[in-house]
């Protein structure tokens, strides 16, 4: 089903530079390359122009552009000449004039080099052009991020489970992203948060030789890479007595938290969305210790558009697949992050991730 996906992801590309008054658009961007074709592989350009549409690789994916992307032109560049070589080459034999290229993915010197090459040819770059489309999930899409939110939270289940006082934070990584394999990962969608007590107050803490069982909590961000498409969830388990200040700031953290994905439909700002989790934050004292946007996109890319912010602009559309993760975070006692991810639908939304979340539940005993 998917294989009929992309050429009209690509015609939807070809309509904006018609409409740009661009001749061509040179797709740099793996992950782009990759939603438009369905290449898996890497080192690999995509050429859209009025006239047709050609991959630029090598011979080391002769077989795989074979099996995956059929019909679909390309030119194989030979050992001995460079990916811009090459490139240039296919410019100029399709005549392009004016190229738009992507400027968040193109290296100025890339561009330069091209422009020697070719000096009578308008660059022009842009901006998330793939990136807007790739906003909107359509059903496959959406099906995939659903098998590799499965494969995150039976890896999860199992982990809960087999917790042991005695096991690093690295270790409990490591099993972690071993059993996401097992349950059919292709791996770990980013490097896995475990983070023990006041450890869990650094919003990215690189996992280390802190036991499990030195501190009455511990954070577990992770999410799963199931071929390409990720899913990214966060939860805290309690591993000893539940003081006041925890429950305090647990209950706090999971309010706002509901209230943020209440108020997800379509049409709602994305400031908005952010600002239903902040209000309740701030409200009960916490505000200050809140100190990064509410979440984001998820899909080909665990960190896509669109993002949910305080300064952010723009509503949210059915398809669009975003984490709702707030949290709060006090040097040298502790943070406390949830997060799900959510399934914008043409009535509402839908929590597509299933692992509990109430205080009682998160208890390891």
């Amino acid at each position: 089903m998917m294989k009929d996906r992309y050429p009209g992801r690509r015609e939807r590309l070809c309509r904006w530079l018609r409409k740009a008054r661009a001749d061509a658009l040179l797709v740099t961007d793996f992950t782009n390359v990759a939603y438009l074709t369905g290449f898996s592989g890497d080192d690999s350009y995509l050429l859209l122009h009025g006239r047709g549409q050609v991959v630029v690789s090598d011979g080391r994916y002769t077989t795989q552009l074979d099996e995956e992307c059929p019909g679909l032109d390309r030119f194989i560049r030979p050992t001995a000449m460079t990916m811009l070589e090459a490139t240039t080459k296919v410019l100029r034999s399709a005549r392009v004039r004016r190229l738009a290229i992507e400027g968040d993915s193109m290296t100025v010197s890339a561009r330069e080099r091209i422009a020697e090459k070719l000096p009578r040819l308008e660059i022009e770059a842009t901006s998330a052009v793939v990136e807007q489309l790739r906003r909107l999930k359509d059903q496959d899409e959406v099906a995939a991020i659903r098998v590799a939110i499965r494969c995150a939270e039976k890896a999860f289940a199992v982990l809960q489970a087999s917790l042991r006082p005695e096991k690093t934070e690295k270790q409990v990584a490591d099993e972690l992203e071993h059993q996401m394999r097992v349950f059919g990962a292709q791996g770990a969608a980013f490097p896995s948060i475990v983070a023990v007590g006041a450890r869990a107050a650094l919003p990215h803490a690189r996992p280390g030789k802190v036991t499990i069982g030195s501190s009455d909590l511990v954070l577990v961000d992770w999410g799963a890479d199931a071929g390409p498409y990720k899913s990214d969830l966060t939860r805290v388990l309690l591993t000893g007595k539940i003081s006041p200040k925890l429950e305090r700031i647990y209950r706090v953290v999971l309010k706002a938290q509901r209230e943020a994905i209440a108020a997800i439909r379509p049409g709602v700002a994305l400031s908005d969305v952010d600002r239903a989790a902040r209000h309740v934050i701030e409200k009960e004292g916490f505000g200050r210790y809140f100190g990064h946007g509410l979440g984001h996109g998820v899909g080909m890319q665990v960190h896509e558009a669109p993002r949910l912010g305080p300064k952010m602009s723009g509503s949210l559309r059915p398809g669009m697949v975003v984490t709702v993760e707030p949290g709060i975070y006090l040097p040298g006692w502790g943070g406390v992050r949830i997060e799900d991810d959510v399934l914008v639908t043409r009535s509402g939304h839908e929590v597509l991730t299933g692992v509990p979340k109430q205080l009682e539940e998160m208890v390891v005993r």
